[in-house]
């Protein structure tokens, strides 16, 4: 199996249905994007879209983020999925081994990413690649729900 690992550059239908077959992979809460919300994300500065594909079918994705801040340049990995059918073959190497080269190229001198403990295969997939764990703590606020205190 051959795959190749790109930029996605246009917001076509192929890759909104290939994002919208992938994203339930990764979250179960997750609603589809759509074509509005892809291209979006496609035209930000901020934002590169990888997607892994073998024989013309997207089967793997990875969205890497970077944005300067005062202390540098940032990248921020995410949604990193691999379509069940198509899992043990290291495309989750090649996705995240791609955009450490564009966060590279780019000036960042870190990327970090976080990764639920369940998920056994991609915690071992990022120690092999060289992430190290951090000792940090990760908050969220959901918007939607609640005001800040003040």
């Amino acid at each position: 199996m051959s795959v190749v690992v790109e930029v996605a550059e246009v917001a076509t239908q192929e890759l909104l249905d290939g994002v919208n077959r992938l994203v339930p992979q990764l979250s179960s809460t997750a609603h589809a994007m759509t074509h509005e919300q892809l291209e979006r994300m496609i035209n930000s500065p901020c934002v590169k879209l990888f997607v892994a594909k073998s024989e013309g079918q997207i089967v793997g994705m990875l969205t890497l983020a970077m944005f300067a801040i005062p202390t540098g340049l940032r990248a921020w990995i995410e949604d990193v999925v691999v379509d069940d059918a198509s899992r043990g073959l290291r495309i989750g190497d090649a996705l995240t081994v791609a955009a450490l080269d564009v966060a590279r190229e780019s000036g960042a001198k870190t990327v970090d990413l976080t990764s639920r403990p369940s998920r056994t295969s991609a915690n071992a997939l990022y120690q092999r690649l060289g992430f190290e764990q951090r000792a940090t703590n990760v908050y969220r606020f959901f918007i939607e729900s609640q005001e800040p205190e003040k």
